[in-house]
């Protein structure tokens, strides 16, 4: 099993969450969460007043899915949260060792 983890701009989440259940993933985790990559955040303009912006708003997707679909669906992800400009995120992709469904006690498998 892998742990697929994916940062994304905010507005794309649904885009995501929706390409994702076209794909057949049945459940995720989302929170929200600030950051900067190279740009160390950028300037915006309000009210005629210009200012910085150093942690950029984006929202952090956690998936757990079987050894054999990680590729797809991180390739799901990728198209769906992607429009071309600075800042689209990151997905980086961890193994799992085991999972335990608290509620029943099912483990690995049977837990997703």
């Amino acid at each position: 099993m892998k742990l697929i983890t994916a940062v994304v701009k905010p507005h794309k989440l649904d885009d995501v969450r929706a390409a994702l259940e076209t794909f057949g993933v049945t459940g995720m985790t989302v929170t929200e969460a600030s950051g900067y990559g190279r740009q160390k955040g950028h300037t915006e303009v309000y009210r005629g007043a210009e200012y910085e912006v150093d942690l950029v708003p984006k929202v952090r997707l956690e998936v757990v899915v079987e050894d054999g679909d990680s590729a797809d669906v991180v390739d799901v992800i990728v198209k769906a949260a992607q429009t071309g400009k600075i800042g689209d995120g990151k997905v980086w992709v961890t193994p799992v060792e085991t999972i335990v469904r608290v509620r029943t006690g099912e483990l690995d498998g049977d837990a997703l």
